[in-house]
């Protein structure tokens, strides 16, 4: 690994280890289907069909497991906030891979599959091969990191495109003013890309395979999450919702309402 990742690998680690660590202070240590108390929320439903880790990470071998398992605490915390509580779908791209390799995973948190593991292209904004620069801003052409959650489809200028929205102030939240959508697109060639030394780019938005693009989209539409991650310190260091499950945990510890806003 180079020099300049290992902080943010450790990093990376860290934040993984806190939010295992709340997650199990969480939980009621009974089994998945285990019957709720009466009046249990929609955000509790939610919750409970989330693969542990480790599940994704056997469904997904050539994926690194501490940024799958990142995806997955940051969706728990947003579906803990309301956001997303009806998502079955979960895509973890990994930008700090060329694009070159396959480094789109699409899971079905559901049934506990790996639908899809494909090609993405990224940014111009965002460098050559290996991005190394993420961008809110409009015109940048730049990918952005974080989570954003799916909303509907429409046909454009790139055909059948997916819209994202960015679920993170100041890192990915202008996603829909910059329209970042997902669609397909003829320059994301693995043959071609070989010729060149990398991918065709896109103006920010993750572009897919033309012939894969219709049948992920149709997976990913309406509510569903995207995660994509590069190990850049400051959004490692600073994300609300990589860090909000051990911040719930240690608010617990000093109310003892069990992260219940409403408990007296």
């Amino acid at each position: 690994m180079p020099g300049k990742h290992l902080a943010p690998r450790l990093l990376l680690a860290a934040i993984v280890s806190a939010s295992s660590l709340a997650i199990a202070a969480t939980s009621p240590g009974s089994p998945p289907h285990a019957s709720r108390p009466a009046g249990g929320s929609s955000r509790e439903g939610a919750l409970s069909h989330l693969p542990p880790p480790l599940r994704l990470a056997e469904l997904a071998p050539a994926a690194d497991p501490q940024v799958l398992a990142l995806a997955l605490s940051a969706v728990r915390c947003a579906q803990a906030e309301g956001t997303g509580t009806t998502a079955r779908r979960l895509a973890v791209i990994d930008y700090s891979r060329s694009s070159l390799q396959p480094r789109l995973w699409v899971f079905d948190l559901a049934s506990h599959k790996l639908l899809y593991h494909e090609l993405v292209a990224h940014g111009r904004g965002s460098g050559g091969d290996t991005p190394t620069h993420f961008s809110n801003e409009d015109g940048s052409h730049a990918s952005s990191l974080g989570l954003f959650v799916t909303r509907d489809t429409y046909s454009g200028h790139n055909g059948y495109s997916l819209r994202m929205d960015g679920l993170e102030r100041g890192i990915n939240d202008d996603a829909m003013a910059r329209a970042i959508v997902m669609h397909g697109a003829p320059y994301v060639n693995a043959d071609s890309g070989r010729q060149m030394g990398r991918l065709g780019r896109s103006w920010g938005c993750p572009a897919l395979r033309s012939a894969v693009a219709k049948p992920i989209i149709d997976v990913m539409k309406d509510g569903q999450f995207v995660f994509s991650y590069y190990p850049d310190q400051a959004w490692l260091a600073h994300s609300a919702l990589l860090h909000c499950a051990a911040s719930r945990t240690a608010r617990t510890a000093r109310t003892g309402t069990g992260g219940n806003p409403d408990a007296s």
